[in-house]
C-alpha cells in the first residue's frame, strides 16, 4: 500500500475519532475544533511516510501538541482582548447560570480538574480515548512502562480526590443535620 492510500485509509478510519478528541478538550468550540482537526491530518499527510500501522495514538500525539498550540494562541487573543477592553468581561455582559444547572456527574469534572494537566490528559487518553497502555506510550511518547505508571500515579491521585470530595461532601451534610 503506498503512502498516500494508507494516509487516506488513516483519514478515514479516525477522523471522527480525532474529532471527538479535540472536542472534548476545546469545550465545544466547534471552530476551533475544525481547525485543529485540520491542522492534524495536515502534519499527518506531510509525514504519511511514518505512520504507524495503527495510526490512531500517533493522530493523538499530534493533536495534543497541536491543542497545545491553540490553547496558547487562545490565551494570547484573550489578553489581547482584555488591553483593547472589548472583552464581555469589561461590558459586564456576563452570563451567570442558575444554581440548577448542574450537569449530572459534573463533580467528575470538578475532582478531574483539580489534578495536573498532565494527570488529566493520561486519565482521559485511557478513559475517554480508551487506548490501551501501549497506546498511551505511543499517544505520549514514552516507553510503556513510563505510560503504566503516569497511568497509575494519575488514578492514585484521582482517587485521593474523590474521598477529600465525598469527606467534605459527608462533612456539609453532617452539619445540615444538626442545624
Amino acid at each position: 500500500m503506498s503512502t498516500d492510500d494508507a494516509f487516506a485509509d488513516a483519514y478515514r478510519a479516525h477522523y471522527w475519532a480525532v474529532s471527538r478528541f479535540v472536542a472534548r478538550r476545546l469545550d465545544g468550540q466547534a471552530h476551533d475544533v475544525e481547525e485543529v482537526v485540520a491542522e492534524v491530518f495536515s502534519i499527518a499527510w506531510r509525514r504519511r511516510a511514518e505512520l504507524p500501522d495503527a495510526p490512531l495514538p500517533w493522530l493523538y500525539g499530534v493533536a495534543r501538541n497541536c491543542l497545545a498550540n491553540t490553547v496558547r494562541g487562545l490565551g494570547r487573543y484573550r489578553r489581547l482582548l482584555r488591553r483593547l477592553g472589548n472583552h464581555e468581561a469589561a461590558h459586564q455582559r456576563q452570563t451567570v447560570e442558575s444554581p440548577d444547572t448542574e450537569r449530572p456527574g459534573s463533580w467528575v469534572h470538578e475532582v478531574l480538574a483539580r489534578l495536573s494537566p498532565a494527570d488529566q490528559e493520561v486519565l482521559r487518553l485511557t478513559t475517554w480515548e480508551e487506548l490501551t497502555v501501549e497506546e498511551l506510550a505511543e499517544a505520549l511518547g514514552c516507553g510503556p512502562g513510563a505510560a503504566a505508571m503516569r497511568l497509575h500515579r494519575a488514578r492514585r491521585r484521582l482517587r485521593t480526590e474523590i474521598d477529600r470530595t465525598r469527606m467534605t461532601v459527608s462533612v456539609r451534610a453532617g452539619d445540615d443535620r444538626h442545624v
